[in-house]
């Protein structure tokens, strides 16, 4: 059998089940079956007791007989229940699909080895779907010991190819076939770190002796995924520069300085400064920049942005700005527009919503380098959108913006123009090396001075009153209140509160106050008029879903009420509490829920009233989340899918295979060396479904 073999030809797969398996899990060939790998192992080298049950127990493994068996209920809810004794007591042993299956394989008063996860039902703990196996047929077959368990779904399940049956397939792959399993990292690696070779790594990992054993495997495999990733990520990097040189920015001129002593609004942070003099030594290098920027809600970094644009205006050079959403362009533009009214910029604002008569006078301007920045959404990246000299792209909130859209700015200039690109979600550093390895990381981590930290508080549903009592002594002293809501329509679904529900509730309770409703549904014009009657105070609540979760910037907004808090993830609920604290006066969070909530919501809810550090919360979202689809293209939120690695737990397995990749390349940067071939025939698999992220970040 080899790698690439079918996984139809596999012992008790088949082709239905092949069929099943590809349009599950992508599992094609035994090579998939084989990286598929488990997400969890349950000690099955002792015996518990019946006895011994209690609350806290999760799986158990028994010996013992089946005494009886009955069926219970009619229909659709009937259901196959035996009773278990191992001697200590008693347990029942429960089905509710393969009933007459079940009834003709396991016989009364036969020794059984019975696994599975203890519930209680009533007065009765119960196994759900047990496995079953004869005693005598264990001990000649395997030795008890770890078993792996794998992911699954309902359709697999429904197809009887659930984690037992993955076990059974690669049992039979693993150990009843000569399979080959080539090794994939060069011989000095395997010495240098003391890596496990590859086809032992993968016979462990599946069926581990031990758990020393086990964790030696994992190390190896999740070693080799990571460090592969890096490999790419930097290997692009440096093609990249050395085949774009960017734009070189020589001198500082008229307009920044004269922005910077008759302009600036306010003194600039430590944080800014430094990295203001990060972007200046990039563009002056003659080396394309590639710089993340990072900042934290209200941080400074649409200053550090116009700043930067001034700096490519001082070298003839024209700079443009993209934002994810037509409210967030506008408020760049007003924002600029203003600011730079005294030295004469010329900003244009180009959306989905700008009128013909406009977009011939910016299209005209743009190429006759009258027009300075432009700033804009998706529009920025028509065909018909052309610059005379664009010399740096700023891009906000840059994971909205899928990677085909992002390449389209790239190709506005036969030379790509410098790339700055901005975040206020914060990034841990473990995935900012992982989805953004090729960038330069900027972090603006210091908040304007006279900011208030926001005080955060959670409240469950029955402290309804004191939370509309405290919104009407709020309004009453001048503030304004936002209020979102997770969905917009009722759902049969999820019992979370709904928006038009909500947008009737508050209306009865304060009948005296003027309320907005903004949502995703509604059109930009009618968005935009909701958006701009809060921002003048003609309505002192705004009911809104998270389309407000960027770009509004009402400074006299001091509260901020999260429906269904629990329906949110933490970054989000972070990015939801920046809307306040903008101004000079305190600022609220409150974030609702029902009191029937899990222990780990409470604590994810927790996290946020303790905390108002970006990047402490987004640390805990990547520990309790996972990655997340922070790239725009794929579920996962990484180059590649990861299959045993985890970006939130193996930080530090990730720095070494980083910084292995690094002084590789550094000594053979093409990767030339005889005994670097089989990285490059690795790397070739992997990117035969990879996004060249070197290029287009």
């Amino acid at each position: 059998m080899q790698l690439d073999t079918d996984i139809t030809y596999i012992s008790g797969i088949g082709p239905k089940r092949a069929a099943t398996l590809c349009a599950e899990l992508g599992i094609r060939t035994v090579e998939d079956l084989i990286t598929h790998y488990p997400y969890r192992y349950v000690d099955r080298s002792r015996f518990g007791r019946i006895a011994e049950i209690n609350e806290s127990t999760s799986y158990i493994q028994l010996k013992g007989r089946i005494v009886s068996m009955e069926k219970r209920g009619e229909g659709r809810s009937q259901r196959l229940v035996a009773r278990f004794t191992d001697g200590s007591g008693y347990i029942e042993l429960v089905w509710f699909k393969g009933i007459r299956f079940v009834e003709d394989k396991y016989r009364l008063n036969f020794d059984y080895i019975v696994f599975g996860k203890v519930a209680l039902f009533g007065q009765m703990y119960n196994i759900a779907h047990p496995e079953v196996e004869s005693y005598n047929e264990v001990n000649v077959k395997r030795n008890l010991g770890w078993q792996a368990f794998y992911n699954t779904t309902e359709k697999m399940k429904s197809s009887y190819l659930n984690s037992e049956a993955l076990r059974k397939a690669n049992y039979s792959v693993l150990a009843g076939t000569q399979l080959e399993i080539p090794e994939t990292l060069p011989e000095s690696l395997l010495k240098k770190f003391s890596l496990m070779p590859r086809h032992e790594a993968i016979r462990q990992v599946h069926f581990p002796k031990s758990t020393e054993l086990l964790n030696v495997a994992q190390k190896r495999l999740k070693f080799e995924e990571l460090f592969y990733i890096q490999l790419s990520i930097i290997r692009q990097s440096k093609l990249r520069s050395q085949h774009y040189q960017g734009y070189v920015f020589g001198h500082i001129g008229d307009y920044f300085n004269r922005f910077y002593k008759e302009c600036l609004p306010f003194e600039l942070t430590n944080a800014q400064k430094k990295v203001l003099k990060e972007i200046r030594l990039d563009l002056a290098s003659g080396k394309q920049m590639n710089r993340l920027l990072q900042g934290d809600v209200g941080s400074g970094k649409t200053m550090v942005a116009l700043m930067s644009c001034l700096m490519a205006i001082d070298n003839q050079f024209q700079a443009c700005i993209m934002a994810p959403t037509e409210i967030l362009a506008t408020q760049h533009y007003n924002s600029i527009v203003e600011q730079t009214e005294r030295i004469g910029l010329n900003v244009k604002l180009l959306t989905g919503s700008t009128r013909k008569k406009e977009r011939l006078q910016i299209a005209q301007e743009l190429q006759n380098g009258a027009l300075h920045i432009l700033i804009g959404t998706h529009a920025l990246i028509e065909d018909s959108v052309q610059f005379k000299n664009l010399g740096l792209v700023i891009i906000d909130e840059q994971h909205r913006f899928g990677v085909a859209q992002r390449a389209k700015l790239w190709a506005k200039n036969v030379q790509p123009p410098h790339i700055l690109v901005m975040t206020a979600t914060p990034i841990p550093r473990t995935l900012a090396m992982t989805i953004y390895g090729d960038l330069e990381v900027s972090v603006i981590d210091e908040l304007p001075p006279g900011r208030k930290p926001i005080a955060t508080h959670h409240l469950f549903d029955n402290k309804r009153d004191k939370l509309n009592s405290f919104i009407d002594k709020q309004i009453k002293m001048g503030r304004q209140v936002y209020i979102v809501y997770p969905l917009i329509q009722e759902s049969e679904k999820f019992d979370y509160k709904n928006l038009e529900m909500g947008y009737l509730y508050m209306r009865e309770v304060f009948p005296d106050y003027q309320i907005s409703m903004v949502h995703g549904k509604l059109k930009p014009a009618e968005k935009e008029n909701e958006m701009q009657r809060f921002l003048r105070h003609e309505t002192q609540i705004m009911v809104a879903t998270t389309v407000i979760e960027v770009g509004v910037n009402v400074p006299n907004a001091s509260v901020m009420v999260i429906e269904s808090a629990e329906r949110f993830g933490l970054s989000q609920l972070h990015q939801l509490r920046g809307r306040v604290g903008r101004g000079a006066e305190q600022s609220y969070c409150v974030l609702m829920s029902s009191y029937k909530i899990s222990n780990d919501t409470r604590k994810r809810l927790q996290i946020m009233v303790d905390s108002t550090d970006g990047f402490h919360i987004a640390e805990a979202d990547l520990n309790l989340r996972g990655p997340g689809d922070l790239d725009g293209t794929i579920q996962s939120g990484l180059p590649f899918d990861l299959k045993i690695a985890n970006i939130a737990s193996d930080g530090p397995i990730l720095q070494v295979a980083r910084q292995v990749a690094k002084d590789l390349l550094d000594e053979d940067p093409l990767l030339e060396k005889p005994e670097h071939l089989i990285l490059v025939q690795q790397l070739k698999k992997l990117q035969r479904t990879a996004v060249n992220w070197g290029v287009i970040s």
